[in-house]
């Protein structure tokens, strides 16, 4: 294979990592939500949504009502939550704070929230209301985080791809 020609399918591969990244920032200006999108990776929603399910996220909406889905972030873990909105806390306490529960838990989610915390910051702790979703495209992505030897086998197909086509 020529200089040139490996040049070019390298800058071709770059140019499509590059415009996914420019895609993913859009969408979370868009959105207002650092994870604009984000799988489903329990039964804890069922029957609303199912392990897999990919969720399309909005965050420029300032009043969350009770009954609405939101994704979340816990303090000190890594992977956002999806349960839906089961009481909104007023009084005395600044800003809008909010109880979730999963439609398929017997409890609600304060034992899944911070130490010492007792409800959720709407500001703070929300990364976005459900808006939509697509059933079971996500599964390509909790196989990938289940079974981590497939990534490096996606990466090696993709760069084959790259080096051996022609043009």
């Amino acid at each position: 294979m020529r200089p040139r020609q490996l040049a070019s399918q390298v800058l071709s591969f770059a140019l499509v990592l590059s415009t996914a990244f420019m895609l993913w920032k859009g969408l979370s200006i868009a959105a207002d939500s650092p994870s604009p999108i984000v799988v489903v990776l329990s039964g804890s929603m069922e029957p609303a949504f199912q392990r897999g399910d990919l969720l399309f996220l909005w965050n420029r909406s300032p009043d969350t009502k009770v009954g609405e889905i939101v994704v979340y972030n816990v303090a000190g873990m890594n992977i956002p939550i999806v349960h839906r909105v089961v009481r909104n806390h007023q009084g005395d306490l600044p800003g809008k704070k909010l109880l979730t529960k999963g439609d398929n838990n017997g409890a609600d989610d304060v034992d899944l929230y911070a130490r010492g915390q007792f409800y959720l910051d709407r500001e703070k702790d929300v990364i976005g209301s459900v808006v939509g979703y697509i059933p079971f495209v996500g599964y390509v992505t909790i196989m990938l985080s289940e079974h981590p030897w497939m990534k490096t086998v996606m990466l090696g197909i993709m760069g084959l791809m790259v080096v051996l086509q022609r043009e």
